[in-house]
């Protein structure tokens, strides 16, 4: 039977002894009086209690005590002494049993719905899939249920609809919606050979695209899966509140009999009160609130990541980060771009721009690949060319309008008092670590064109946070060492470590870790033994090219600002279990000596039903604590 339906039972079989209590002091009592009190509760403590007995008795026979040991003993032995006393005409206190299965049962109601709330990222991620696709079968369109998409299919999408799965754009182009599955508010150009994820959203546009990967392989699955696999993992803080928990119990136990002694050998209470006394210490020291106070603060730290493209593997990992005092970034692809682009072009940029391009629009060569983006960025049209020809080691020359014209180095020039010009500027672009190619026509250096992989937008602010936040900042790079602090110059690291091969990253970041804990950022494929070696693993996604396996934290938006907000999600999402351990602790460590009556000379004593009460209130108010989670302040970019 189901918490739900157990509490209802208990509540309704309990509501008319509550009415009985309350009545009491006017004459009124209860059809039946203690014989009906008898049979309520018998059914409470048979329906409602018996999972609690049952859960007891197997941890006594495994030689061990739980949370439900202190629920079994407590209400049992109410329960049970009362039916001796009903047979004996002495007082009796059934609705102490039935009030405190009642009271527990509620603070587990809530607490599941409060969990449920914590965990539904989840399920509404779920709820973001598309229900089908239209998708091309034999020279037409038609719609199909989303799991008979397959690799290779051609899928029409029009304005407004789902995506249906991870692809890659073949003709048209739209604005994407992302923010579900990145956490980026601002739609997203697209156009062909970019690649889309399914159950984003489509702009105004229509475009087809190719489905690359389907089902358990979406971007969305994998999310869902890690995200799964997060909010029932267990942080190592939760192996010492286990042994702590352990240990608690038996002690609480002990300190419930010394009570019952204390009083009624020593003090001269009646075997009733002394009874009363023991029975509130071990229904107030139960440790629900111990036992939630972790997986309650996972479920809502890991699924706020979650919607922000920002995945946190496991407890282990959350914990990790909370140390870490070194962030070590990979170079290309991380702070960088990845790719090459023009920065600056000196000389008139309209002509050194066509021939450049012209000469270049056949090539594949990455620094072609720039200055063709920027010609086509600046609506500049290439020129037919003649004699094409490429001169290893110094660039490629043809013929434009009947002149010679060539790109690359500076020796190209018929004539070489012409390469002084820009001689000056040549090295000052080199200097900045600059890829410098040279531009003639007509026998004479027209210009220079300056290429760089250039830093992301958001790779300056996101490492000036990190250092705010007391970190130190490290670049590893395969780069040469003038190339590597140009960058770092550009975005402020801390310290480079340059000309560092791929196979001997990992070498490097078992080196740092001596000095720091370490967190270590890469693309997450080609740095994988080097994000595997940091103590957390950060890997850069790339749309839904997304290595899930490679770190800890996965970065689904490829965004270095999101390192920030990781390492940030992750302490608040760790102190807020230290907080809620906390008060649990604080809760019984107060809560016990006024049970066993400590305080009874001040008129402070706290009843079987209230101390019920009481704990189902901390376990209610560590899930709400966790909660706030949701609500807590993230540094904006």
């Amino acid at each position: 039977m189901s918490i739900q339906k157990r509490f209802v039972v208990s509540l309704i079989f309990s509501l008319p002894m509550l009415i009985n209590m309350v009545l009491m002091p006017f004459g009124v009592q209860l059809p039946g009086g203690t014989w009906m009190m008898f049979m309520l509760t018998t059914v409470i403590m048979v329906v409602s209690a018996l999972p609690f007995l049952r859960s007891a008795w197997a941890a006594f026979l495994n030689h061990q005590a739980n949370m439900d040991t202190l629920v079994a003993i407590g209400t049992a032995t109410a329960y049970f002494y009362s039916i001796y006393a009903m047979l004996n005409g002495q007082s009796v206190f059934f609705e102490s049993a039935a009030f405190v299965i009642t009271f527990i049962l509620l603070g587990q109601v809530l607490e599941a719905r409060m969990k449920k709330s914590a965990s539904n990222s989840v399920q509404k991620l779920l709820n973001l899939q598309a229900k089908e696709a239209e998708v091309m079968r034999d020279g037409e369109f038609i719609r199909v249920p989303l799991n008979q998409v397959v690799v290779g299919d051609i899928v029409h999408v029009k304005p407004g609809q789902k995506i249906a799965v991870d692809g890659v754009i073949t003709e048209g182009h739209s604005t994407v919606d992302e923010s579900m599955v990145t956490g980026e508010s601002m739609p997203t150009t697209k156009s062909v050979g970019d690649e889309v994820i399914g159950s984003t959203i489509n702009g105004t546009g229509t475009f087809l695209f190719e489905a690359r990967k389907v089902g358990d392989e979406t971007l969305l699955a994998q999310i869902v899966e890690m995200v799964k696999k997060a909010q029932v993992s267990h942080a190592p803080i939760q192996k010492t509140v286990d042994k702590i928990a352990g240990i608690f119990v038996p002690t609480v136990l002990i300190i419930a009999i010394l009570s019952f002694v204390i009083w009624y050998v020593f003090l001269g209470a009646s075997v009733v009160n002394a009874m009363l006394f023991a029975v509130s210490v071990v229904i107030i020291a139960c440790p629900c609130a111990l036992g939630i106070a972790t997986p309650t603060a996972l479920m809502v730290g890991t699924g706020r990541s979650a919607k922000l493209g920002i995945l946190i593997k496991n407890g282990e990992v959350l914990e990790a980060a909370n140390t870490i005092k070194m962030v070590v970034f990979d170079k290309t692809g991380t702070i960088t771009e990845g790719k090459p682009v023009v920065t600056d072009i000196i000389g008139d940029e309209q002509q050194v721009l066509t021939i450049a391009a012209s000469l270049e629009a056949d090539s594949e060569h990455p620094l072609a690949s720039a200055i063709l983006a920027k010609a086509k960025a600046a609506q500049i049209s290439v020129s037919l060319i003649e004699n094409f020809e490429a001169i290893e080691g110094l660039g490629i020359q043809a013929r434009i309008a009947g002149k010679p014209a060539f790109v690359g180095r500076e020796k190209l020039a018929s004539d070489g008092d012409a390469a002084d010009e820009f001689a000056e500027q040549r090295q000052e672009l080199q200097q900045a670590a600059k890829t410098v190619v040279t531009v003639g026509y007509a026998g004479q250096i027209i210009g220079l064109i300056a290429i760089q992989d250039v830093p992301k937008p958001s790779s300056k602010r996101a490492i000036a946070a990190l250092k705010q936040r007391g970190l130190r900042t490290v670049m590893l790079t395969g780069d040469n060492a003038r190339v590597a602090q140009a960058i770092a110059d550009q975005v402020g690291i801390d310290e480079v470590v340059a000309d560092v091969l791929p196979s001997d990253k990992a070498d490097r970041v078992e080196q740092l870790k001596e000095s720091a804990p370490v967190a270590f950022v890469g693309d997450g494929i080609n740095d994988a033994p080097a994000l595997t070696t940091a103590d957390v693993g950060i890997a850069m996604g790339s749309g839904t090219d997304i290595a899930i396996e490679s770190g800890g934290i996965v970065l689904v938006k490829n965004d270095l600002f999101d390192v920030v907000r990781a390492l940030e999600l992750s302490q608040q999402t760790f102190r807020r279990i230290k907080l809620n351990l906390f008060w649990a602790f604080i809760y019984n460590t107060l809560g016990i000596p006024i049970a066993a009556g400590l305080f009874a000379g001040l008129g402070l004593i706290l009843s079987p039903e209230l101390a019920g009460l009481g704990m189902a209130l901390s376990s209610i108010s560590v899930v709400a604590s966790s909660l706030l989670l949701n609500r807590a302040k993230l540094t904006t970019a």
